[in-house]
């Protein structure tokens, strides 16, 4: 068997956000991962979203808003949730543990809420909570050894879990180890700065600082606007935290540039940018994410896992793309011309 397509590793990050374009739309959503009693025990996640909208004379509006705690035990499942909405049935996702499950509660029991920026942080969960424990990395050598003993206690098998599960996870691949498990002795991740543009304060939501302890941060951003008679999208994603030196370590960014049809919907050209990945294997999913074009982005968030599946994509990026199914929703909020 021959071993996957490597690559240089991505080690360089987009930097700061862009300023904001005058008659564009910009949702910001981050989830935050803290741990109270300790690595391996239940933590707490915060998730927090806001849609601003530019006019084309300046200033700024927040057009929406949203945000969750999440009680979530070592094995991912809900054990305890509170959303800014007030929604009768959101007690219903208690026990729901993160991934597919997840996502198929969100979608059938809070799917009244598709849309809005609590949504899109809802939906986040699944991934956040899959990489948030990364972090401990930084901070104590036996992370692994932890987790591992974690999943033992707890009865849950880990042998082969990650094989081909996705491009960077690629049987024969240099970041798995001959049983199947992940090998995080060859494992890259790069320092990375504020997302902030010093230019443009407001430009993201407000998000506390972090430092000092292992703590971990999801967060994305999408502008849309007008130009050349297309919807333009730019879309960032990043996974980091602090480390004990007082700056901060990110073992994943993308950055995803796109043009849809605004009248049908179609996504009409897409290029993503593998800036910041663990592994030699991971670029190479950013070339097939093109297999996308032609399709609704409206329906991302089922498409996406129907077109980029296993080795074919990767589980980050295919997060980026899925939440590229508001742009329609975004856009209905642009105004229509300069004044």
């Amino acid at each position: 068997m021959n071993a996957p397509q490597q690559f240089p590793f991505a080690r360089q990050s987009a930097g700061p956000a862009p300023l904001r374009r005058p008659g564009s739309i910009r949702r910001t959503t981050s989830i935050d991962s803290d741990w109270p009693d300790g690595f391996g025990e239940p933590w707490i996640m915060t998730g927090r979203g806001r849609d601003l909208l530019t006019p084309f004379d300046g200033g700024a509006i927040e057009v929406a808003s949203g945000g969750f705690t999440i009680k979530a035990s070592p094995l991912r499942e809900i054990l305890a949730i509170d959303i800014s909405a007030d929604h009768p049935r959101v007690d219903e996702m208690v026990g729901v543990r993160a991934g597919g499950a997840s996502r198929t509660a969100l979608a059938d029991v809070l799917g009244d809420l598709r849309g809005t920026p609590l949504f899109q942080v809802l939906d986040d969960y699944a991934g956040a909570s899959l990489v948030a424990g990364w972090i401990w990395s930084r901070w104590r050598d036996d992370w692994h050894q932890r987790m591992a003993s974690n999943r033992a206690r707890s009865g849950a098998s880990s042998k082969g879990r990650m094989v081909n599960i996705c491009t960077g996870f690629t049987e024969g691949g240099s970041s798995l180890t001959a049983d199947g498990d992940v090998d995080h002795s060859d494992q890259s991740a790069t320092e990375v700065g504020p997302l902030a543009n010093p230019d443009d304060p407001i430009g993201w939501h407000e998000m506390p600082v972090q430092q000092g302890r292992p703590l971990a941060r999801r967060a994305r951003r999408i502008d849309v606007w007008r130009g050349e008679g297309v919807l333009k999208v730019d879309a960032a994603f990043q996974d980091s935290g602090p480390n004990p030196q007082g700056t901060r370590t990110a073992i994943h960014e993308y950055r995803v540039y796109a043009e849809v049809d605004e009248r049908d919907g179609t996504l009409l050209s897409l290029q993503a940018l593998p800036l910041i990945l663990p592994f030699r294997e991971c670029p190479g999913a950013s070339m097939k994410a093109t297999r996308m074009v032609g399709q609704h982005v409206g329906e991302f968030r089922q498409a996406v896992l129907d077109t980029l599946v296993g080795t074919v994509g990767c589980t980050h990026l295919n997060d980026v793309l899925r939440a590229l199914a508001d742009v329609p929703v975004l856009a209905s909020l642009l105004p229509k011309e300069a004044e």
